[in-house]
C-alpha cells in the first residue's frame, strides 16, 4: 500500500499555512503530554485547525513511561487525548484512533533521566506498538487504547487545569544558566516556543516557558540548571509565610476565615493569592537573574541544585558533554 504523507512541524509555531486537502484524508495529531494535557502550542494548533470534509483523524500522545525491573509502568495522559478529541469532534472530524505511547519520562528538572538500557527497552516496546497501531488505522480500522485509562484521566482534570493556569508559570521561573554558560545561545535558538531571551548577556526564561527540557538536554556545556533548593525555600517563604502575613496584617483575614467562605469565594481568593505569588516570584526571579552575574552567588544557587551533579542524568547527543 502506497501512502502519501505530509508532515507539519509546529515547533516555534507562529503562522503555519494549513494544508489544502481534498478527498478522503487521514490526519494525525501527535504531541507529548504536558501537565496532564497537550502542550499549549498544540492546543492552539488544534483549535485553529480548519474544518475539512470527509476527514478522519487520530490522536497520538507520548507520556512519561517508566520501568520497574522488568515491569513497564504506564504514564498518565490526563486530558491530553480527550480535550483534543472533543474539539476535533465539534469541528466535524471522525476520531479513528486514540493511542498513548509510554516513552522515557523527560521531566528532568524533577527527576534524573532514565538509564540508557531502560530508554532503549521503552523505545523497542513502543516501536512495535506504534507499527501495530499504524497498520490498524491505515487498513481502515479503529483503535481507542486511550479509553482504557479514562477513569484515572478524568480524576486528573483538576491537576491539569491547575497546572495550565498557574503551575507552568511558576515552574518557568526555576531555570537558569550557571557559570559554565558560554553564551552560545543554543538554548535561545532551539526553544520551541521562543521563551528564552538573552538579558544582560545571560539566558532568561520568560513565563512562556513550557518546561519541555530541550534546553537542558541540548546544552553543550550542561550549564542549564533547575534551582531546586532555592525555589523550594522561596516558594515556602512566599506562600506559607509572607502572603498569610499580608492577609492578616492588611485585610484581617487568616486561612481559617478563608476556609469558612463559600467554595466560589475560596477559589477567587486562591486565584488572587496565586496571582500575587506569581508576581513576587517574577520579581524574585528577575533579581536572582541579575545576581547570577556574580560567581559567588551563582555557585550558591548551582550547588544547591540537584541538576548540577552528574548523577542527575540528562538525555542528549552521544558526542555531547552530557
Amino acid at each position: 500500500m502506497q501512502v502519501s504523507i505530509k508532515l507539519i512541524n509546529i515547533d516555534r509555531f507562529q503562522e503555519i499555512e494549513f494544508p489544502k486537502l481534498e478527498g478522503r484524508t487521514l490526519i494525525g495529531f501527535c504531541a507529548p503530554t504536558h501537565g496532564f494535557n497537550l502542550p499549549p502550542i498544540m492546543l492552539k494548533f488544534i483549535w485553529n485547525f480548519p474544518r475539512i470534509k470527509q476527514t478522519d483523524v487520530f490522536i497520538l500522545n507520548t507520556r512519561a513511561g517508566m520501568k520497574l525491573s522488568k515491569l513497564f509502568l504506564p504514564g498518565l495522559s490526563g486530558f491530553a487525548q480527550f480535550y483534543a478529541a472533543i474539539v476535533l469532534m465539534v469541528k466535524g472530524y471522525k476520531i479513528r484512533g486514540m493511542q498513548p505511547l509510554d516513552l522515557p519520562s523527560n521531566w528532568i528538572s524533577l527527576h534524573p533521566g532514565l538509564k540508557q538500557k531502560v530508554v532503549e527497552s521503552l523505545f523497542e516496546r513502543h516501536e512495535r506498538i506504534t507499527k501495530k497501531f499504524a497498520e490498524r488505522i491505515l487498513t481502515g480500522g479503529s483503535k481507542y487504547k486511550a479509553l482504557l485509562s479514562l477513569p484515572i484521566d478524568v480524576l486528573l482534570f483538576p491537576v491539569a487545569f491547575g497546572y495550565y493556569i498557574i503551575g507552568r508559570f511558576a515552574i518557568a521561573k526555576t531555570f537558569y544558566a550557571d557559570n559554565a554558560c558560554t553564551r552560545c545561545r543554543q538554548c535561545e535558538k532551539q526553544c520551541p516556543v521562543t521563551a528564552i531571551k538573552m538579558i544582560q548577556g545571560r539566558p532568561y526564561w520568560t513565563f512562556s516557558c513550557e518546561s519541555c527540557m530541550r534546553c537542558m538536554n541540548n546544552c553543550p556545556e550542561r550549564a542549564i540548571q533547575t534551582s531546586h533548593t532555592f525555589s523550594i525555600v522561596a516558594w515556602y517563604l512566599i506562600f506559607s509565610l509572607f502572603l498569610p502575613w499580608v492577609l492578616r496584617k492588611f485585610y484581617g483575614l487568616d486561612f481559617i476565615q478563608i476556609n469558612s467562605h463559600s467554595w466560589l469565594a475560596n477559589r477567587i481568593e486562591d486565584i488572587i493569592i496565586w496571582g500575587i505569588g506569581l508576581l513576587i516570584i517574577w520579581l524574585l526571579y528577575f533579581l536572582t537573574h541579575y545576581l547570577l552575574r556574580f560567581h559567588f552567588f551563582n555557585n550558591i544557587i548551582s550547588y544547591t541544585s540537584f541538576t548540577k551533579y552528574k548523577f542527575w542524568r540528562r538525555y542528549g547527543p552521544v558526542n555531547s558533554k552530557l
